[in-house]
Order: C-alpha cells, then structure tokens, then sequence
C-alpha cells in the first residue's frame, strides 16, 4: 500500500487515538494474506517518489501482487514545494509511473481516490476542497483500465449521511485530557479517529469485494 496519512499505520503509544484505513484492513483478512503498508504521513506522490519510498515499495512487489495507491492530500499543498503535485501535471504522471512500474513487476495496481476532508458550510452543507484530484484519478483508471477504488465518493457520501455534527465522531475531535498523548485535545477534519477508521475500511472493503473476486475467498466473514 502506497499513501498518506489517511493510510498510514500509527503509533499506539498513550492510547494514541489516530488511525489510518491501511492500519484497519489486515484485520478482515485471513493469514493468508500479508498486507504491507508503506503509506506515511505527511507524503505526496511526490514526496513519496523523492523520498525513495517509491522504490523500496516496487523492489518488494511479486507477481500477482496488488498495490494500492492512494494520494492528494498533500499533493494539493502549493505552499510546499517538497509535496506540492498539480492534479494535471505533476500528480498525474507520477500516478501514470505508478501504475506502470508496478506493471512492469507483474503487479496489479489499484487507484484509490483521496478521502474527503470533513468540511460543512453553516448550514450544514457538505462542501469538497479536493478539486481536479479525484477526477484526474478516475479518469487515469479509465484510460489505463485500472481497478478504482473510489474512496472520495463513497465517503463523501458517508459524510453526508453523518451530518456536520455526528461525522465529527469519524474524525479526531478530541477533548482536552481524554488521552495522555493529546493532553489539550484536538480538532482535526482529516486525520481519523479508531471509529472513523473502521468505517472508511469498510467502504474500501466493499469495493474490494466487488472489483476483486479473486481476494473473496480470504476475506473473513
């Protein structure tokens, strides 16, 4: 698994509360199979790539193998020249070199589109500052018939059933002394909470389901 935050497994140390989906997904899946996330915070395509995370990852890809890659965030930061990637430029051709090189190993590669922040207007209307990112990862499946996961629709609609008030549940919305490690509190509408990412596993799962058949058969029940 190639990602960011969203995907990254966390510390546990002091009831740390943040998780990401990647940390989650091992857990609906038998023994048989070995899941290897090497999502980070913080990382773009890339920061990824320059990093060289990118390339430890493909030197470890087999035959047959999936990759999922999950990116934008980050990318979207033009105040940082280490992680800004323009949704039609830059993020798209490292998303292209992605999917190629994993290819190239015999690898199956599978898109993800970057998960909704939590953003809602006054009113309660669910807003999306995700802009051409999630397109241009839709279209690049498409062009290159790549498996999608299409993790941006699926929890936006989340969100929307949620509400501005009860989604914060899916978030880190922390309040002061509740955990050693976040002794202030917090109130973060990206990062998510143990709760948050359960659900957001479970919407990547479905797809999983559907667009994979192949994996059913290790898939607890």
């Amino acid at each position: 698994m190639a990602g960011n935050s969203t995907m990254a497994d966390k510390p546990f140390k002091d009831g740390n509360p943040e998780k990401g989906w990647g940390q989650i997904l091992p857990l609906y899946f038998t023994k048989n199979v070995i899941i290897e996330n090497h999502a980070k915070n913080g990382r773009s395509t890339k920061s990824f790539i320059d990093e060289g995370r990118w390339d430890s990852l493909l030197n470890r890809v087999k035959p047959g193998n999936y990759v999922i890659i999950e990116f934008g965030h980050n990318d979207a930061k033009q105040d940082d020249p280490k992680r800004f990637a323009d949704a039609r430029t830059t993020y798209r051709e490292n998303l292209m070199r992605f999917i190629h090189d994993a290819r190239n190993r015999q690898g199956i590669p599978v898109l993800a589109t970057p998960i909704v922040r939590r953003r809602f207007t006054r009113e309660g209307e669910f807003y999306d500052v995700h802009g051409e990112y999630p397109v241009v990862v839709r279209e690049i499946a498409a062009e290159l018939q790549v498996l999608l996961i299409d993790l941006h629709a699926s929890s936006e609609a989340l969100l929307k059933q949620y509400g501005a008030e009860r989604s914060k549940m899916l978030f880190l919305h922390i309040e002061p002394g509740e955990y050693p490690s976040l002794p202030e509190g917090k109130k973060d509408d990206t990062h998510f909470s143990p709760y948050g990412a359960f659900r957001i596993c479970d919407l990547a799962l479905r797809e999983i389901k559907e667009k994979i058949p192949a994996l059913l058969p290790y898939i607890k029940e």
